[in-house]
C-alpha cells in the first residue's frame, strides 16, 4: 500500500462529518461538515482545507448519497478528490459492534450484515452508520472500508462489570449487557493521559470522563476498560443533555400504567427530553452557567444533580480500580468548563483529589495537568480526538493487511 491518507466518516442521521487526514505527520489535509439532510433547501455544507479558507454553502442535499458526492467534489476543488492514489483507507465510527467486533476491522459482506443485526440494541446510530458504508462503498468500491467501533475498547471489561443481574438466558437470547460506548474518545484519552504523565498506558489507571452531550465515564486499567457508565445502550450512566442516564427501570412501568405512556413515548421522554434539557429546559452548559450565576434556582438544581451523579461514579471507579493514578476530563464540557471540573472533585481531597484554581482556569487546546504539583491523583484535562484515533485503527488495519509480516 502506498498511499497515507485516511480519510474519516462520522455518518449521523442527518448529518456527515468528515476528516482527510495524512498519517505520515498527523495533519488534517481537511475538515468538513454535511448537515441538515434531507431538509430540503436547508441542507449545509462547511468545508475548510488545511491550506485555504472555509467555503460553506446551503442548499438541497436530499440524502447520504448526495451528501458524500458534496464532500467528494469539495475535496476535489482542492486537490484531494477521492480519486488520488494516496488515499489508502476509508475509517467509519460505527456505535454499536456487540461482542463480535472487539477491534478495527475491514468491511465486507458479513460485516455489514452483522452492524444491520445489531440495529435493535443502536436504532438511532447504526442505519445511519450502514448508509454512510455502502454509500462510501459505491464512490470508492475498491477501496479498504474500516469499521471502527464505539464498544470495541469496552470488550475487555470482566463478567462481573458487563453482565446485568437478569435471568442468563433471557440476557442471552436477547444479548442484553453493558457494552459500553464513546469508546474510541476513551481509548485515545487514556493513552494520551499516560503519554501526559511521561509513562506507559499499561501502568496506568485512569478514570475518564467523556463529558460532552452525551456523557460518559470508564476505569481504565493498565489501558484495559474495566468499567464504563453506559450499557446496552447510550441512556444509562451519567446525566446527559437530554438523556436521564441511571433511573429506577420501574419508572417505565409506573409511565405505562398509571401515565399511559407508549413505549416509543417513554423511549422520546428518556432519549431526548431528560436529562438537564428536562430538569431545566437547556442542554448547554454555558447558558445553564450563566443561569446559575444569575441566581437561577432551576438551573442551579440542574447542575448540582449533574455533579452529583457525576461525583458518584468518580468514586466507585476509584473504587474498582483500586490505586489511580489520574482522572482526565475530556469533550466539550470536560474540556471547557471550568467550574465543572471543580465541583466534580470538590470534597474528594481524601482521596487525593484536587484542582489548581489557576490552573483549572486557564483555557487551552493542549493536554494539561490541572492538579496542585504535589496531589497523590493527577488532574489532567485532555481534548479528545476521535477522528484522529479512527483513522489511526484504520491505517494500521490496512497496513497490516497488506504487509502479514507486520501483524
Amino acid at each position: 500500500m502506498s498511499g497515507s491518507r485516511v480519510l474519516v466518516l462520522n455518518s449521523g442521521s442527518s448529518s456527515v462529518k468528515y476528516q482527510l487526514i495524512d498519517m505520515r505527520g498527523g495533519s488534517r489535509l481537511a475538515v468538513g461538515l454535511v448537515e441538515r439532510i434531507g431538509e430540503g433547501g436547508g441542507s449545509r455544507v462547511k468545508h475548510t482545507p488545511a491550506d485555504g479558507e472555509s467555503r460553506e454553502w446551503t442548499g438541497p442535499v436530499p440524502d447520504h448519497d448526495a451528501a458524500l458526492k458534496a464532500m467528494a467534489a469539495e475535496l476535489d476543488r482542492d486537490g484531494l478528490g477521492l480519486d488520488s492514489p494516496e488515499l489508502a483507507a476509508i475509517g467509519h465510527r460505527v456505535v454499536h459492534g456487540g461482542l463480535r467486533f472487539t477491534e478495527p476491522t475491514v468491511i465486507d459482506d458479513a460485516v455489514l450484515a452483522e452492524i444491520e443485526r445489531l440495529i435493535p440494541v443502536a436504532p438511532l446510530h447504526n442505519p445511519a452508520n450502514l448508509t454512510g458504508i455502502r454509500t462510501a462503498q459505491s464512490l470508492r468500491p475498491d477501496l479498504p472500508q474500516v469499521a471502527v467501533f464505539d464498544t470495541a475498547f469496552h470488550t475487555t471489561m470482566p463478567e462481573s462489570a458487563a453482565r446485568y443481574a437478569i435471568d442468563v438466558e433471557t440476557a442471552d437470547a436477547h444479548r442484553i449487557r453493558r457494552y459500553g460506548f464513546h469508546g474510541t474518545s476513551h481509548a485515545y484519552v487514556s493513552r494520551e493521559t499516560a503519554r501526559l504523565l511521561g509513562r506507559a498506558p499499561e501502568d496506568v489507571n485512569v478514570i475518564v470522563l467523556h463529558l460532552g452531550n452525551g456523557a460518559s465515564a470508564s476505569a481504565v486499567r493498565g489501558g484495559r476498560c474495566v468499567d464504563t457508565s453506559m450499557g446496552l445502550t447510550p441512556l444509562e450512566g451519567l446525566v446527559m443533555g437530554t438523556r436521564s442516564g441511571d433511573m429506577d427501570p420501574a419508572v417505565i412501568f409506573h409511565l405505562m400504567r398509571v401515565g399511559g405512556m407508549s413505549a416509543d413515548e417513554i423511549d422520546t421522554l428518556l432519549n431526548k427530553r431528560s436529562g438537564l434539557t428536562g430538569l431545566c429546559g437547556d442542554n448547554d452548559m454555558r447558558e445553564i452557567r450563566r443561569r446559575v450565576d444569575a441566581g437561577d434556582e432551576r438551573a442551579a438544581l440542574a447542575f448540582d444533580i449533574y455533579i452529583h451523579r457525576l461525583k458518584k461514579y468518580i468514586g466507585a471507579y476509584y473504587a474498582v480500580l483500586g490505586r489511580v493514578d489520574a482522572v482526565a476530563f475530556t469533550a466539550g464540557v470536560g474540556e471547557n468548563s471550568a467550574p465543572v471540573r471543580e465541583a466534580a472533585l470538590a470534597g474528594l481531597e481524601g482521596l487525593g483529589l484536587a484542582v489548581d484554581s489557576g490552573l483549572n482556569a486557564v483555557r487551552g487546546d493542549a493536554a494539561r495537568l490541572i492538579s496542585p504539583a504535589d496531589a497523590r491523583v493527577a488532574v489532567a484535562v485532555v481534548p479528545t480526538d476521535e477522528e484522529m484515533e479512527i483513522a489511526t485503527q484504520s491505517y494500521a488495519l490496512v497496513n497490516e493487511e497488506c504487509n502479514p509480516l507486520l501483524t
